[in-house]
């Protein structure tokens, strides 16, 4: 209502009847405004159908549902108008009938999902395997990229991919991507970024830098530019700056420099997502737990089919195995960096990890076995089997030599780790040897899958490899050697 009318009506008053002058005694106080005009217009009209009733008997007026004003021939003068505010203030018999439905409050139509860039990085050689992975869960348009591979999905689909992911070592959301010239721009681009959305002052954060043929100085200069980047621009919308916390940060933000282009990542993990959260013991040279799954999926191991591992250590790769096959998500049992961020939805994360509890299968039928010759290897094996909560009715770990280890079954997959570099004797040839001439002699029928960074291990085992599959593990440069083993391809040795 405009101001000046509002004015206007609170000098308005009601001129007094003879009734209003009786009453004036009255030790209550008088009602002013909208209602008290409503009501005295109402005992008006009825005073002056009274004073007709000898001659024109006209009924008395009833009170009116949607409380119009009297009609001009029951009321001589109107003092005030009867306009939309002052229904909202009559007494409760003069009330307006609810407003017709189509004034009700629509239901606003659901908002299309914000979706994102995501790269998922890996080790070298699992990039196909990654790509395969995330196309399993829903993300039809993943592509292998350099030591990784690239998706789009909404933030549900980027919780999904941590969550269930075994090849993946993070998953990165892109937030910024330009072509810099100077490493100032750096600065430039990370105050463009909306961080707010994700982080504030209120919390902690880390910023890493990589790059590929880059032309930059410094590294470390690109990666004090990206940070105060993102403080100025913290500083700016919420008059503070975060903290710096290089071990467990809230927020973790990952520049990516190659030829004249940066691109400004928001870490969604936290800790690498091959930390699973229950390998605290390990034996010597342990394989990541991303490389062990990566080397079950290039062997094509069937996850209904026995597994042995003769030189399965700390038992990296058999419990792996055992998530693949109970169905247990790798990520079901550690926090991730997305937990942290601003307006995390717990409860929506909450029923996404009971969904993929609900569906973890109760046992395995095919046998999984690991044999070490150190009992610390094994007493380890089952300390982490026992924190993935694995019994040892699904995994089989037993002090053993490789060389006379039975196998579990008729046929199935042997995927090792078998020791070399420095872990080996001097003299390895007799080991290779003797190792060869069991599985010629035991396991036809099995399929022989094993990583080395030896290049002549087949030659040492006088085996021919069906596949050599490039892999790192970690900075060294291996193979994923493939066998199959076949009764009738070998001579006897006598």
């Amino acid at each position: 209502m405009p101001s000046d009318e509002q004015g206007r009506r609170k000098t308005l008053t009601v001129k007094k009847t003879a009734r209003d002058a009786h009453a004036a005694g009255d030790a209550k106080r008088k009602r002013s405004g909208a209602r008290a005009r409503s009501a005295a217009q109402f005992e008006r009209a009825k005073e002056q159908a009274g004073r007709r009733q000898d001659t024109a008997a006209p009924p008395p007026p009833r009170p009116r549902d949607a409380g119009t004003p009297p009609r001009a021939s029951q009321v001589d003068t109107l003092p005030v108008e009867f306009d939309a505010p002052a229904r909202h203030d009559a007494p409760a018999e003069f009330d307006a009938p609810p407003e017709p439905s189509t004034r009700r409050r629509q239901p606003r139509a659901p908002r299309e999902a914000e979706v994102f860039t995501v790269f998922a990085p890996c080790p070298q050689g699992l990039e196909a395997a990654l790509t395969a992975e995330m196309q399993a869960l829903g993300f039809a348009d993943a592509q292998a990229g350099r030591a990784g591979c690239h998706f789009s999905a909404d933030w549900s689909g980027v919780q999904r991919a941590n969550l269930y992911s075994r090849l993946a070592t993070r998953i990165l959301v892109q937030v910024a991507h330009d072509e810099i010239s100077h490493e100032d721009d750096i600065l430039d681009l990370a105050r463009s970024v909306p961080w707010e959305r994700w982080f504030g002052a209120e919390q902690t954060l880390r910023v890493d830098t990589s790059a590929i043929k880059s032309p930059v100085q410094s590294l470390h200069y690109c990666n004090l530019r990206a940070k105060d980047g993102i403080c100025d621009r913290l500083r700016d919308r919420e008059g503070e700056r975060p903290s710096i916390d290089t071990v467990r940060p809230d927020a973790r933000v990952h520049l990516f420099l190659t030829g004249h282009t940066a691109t400004l990542y928001l870490d969604t993990s936290g800790e690498s997502l091959f930390k699973r959260g229950w390998r605290l013991d390990k034996g010597e040279a342990p394989l990541r737990e991303n490389l062990a799954a990566g080397m079950l999926a290039l062997a094509g191991w069937d996850p209904a089919a026995p597994l042995l591992d003769p030189f399965c250590g700390s038992g990296t790769i058999l419990i792996e195995a055992a998530w693949i096959a109970l169905g247990v998500p790798a990520g079901i049992s550690r926090p991730f960096g997305f937990e942290r961020l601003r307006n995390h939805d717990a409860r929506r994360w909450h029923d996404l990890k009971d969904d993929a509890r609900a569906r973890i299968l109760p046992g395995l039928d095919a046998p999984l076995v690991g044999y070490d010759l150190d009992p610390q290897a094994i007493e380890y094996a089952c300390n982490n089997a026992e924190r993935a909560w694995l019994t040892a009715d699904t995994i089989r770990f037993e002090v053993g030599d490789a060389r006379q280890a039975p196998p579990p079954a008729d046929h199935g997959w042997i995927v090792t780790n078998p020791p070399y570099g420095e872990r080996l004797p001097a003299d390895d040839s007799e080991l290779w040897r003797a190792w060869s001439a069991h599985l010629k002699h035991e396991f036809a029928g099995w399929q022989l899958h094993i990583i080395s960074n030896d290049r002549d291990l087949p030659q040492r085992l006088r085996l021919k490899p069906l596949r050599r599959t490039p892999l790192y593990n970690g900075a060294l440069d291996c193979r994923l050697f493939g066998f199959e083993l076949v009764a009738a391809g070998y001579r006897d040795p006598a």
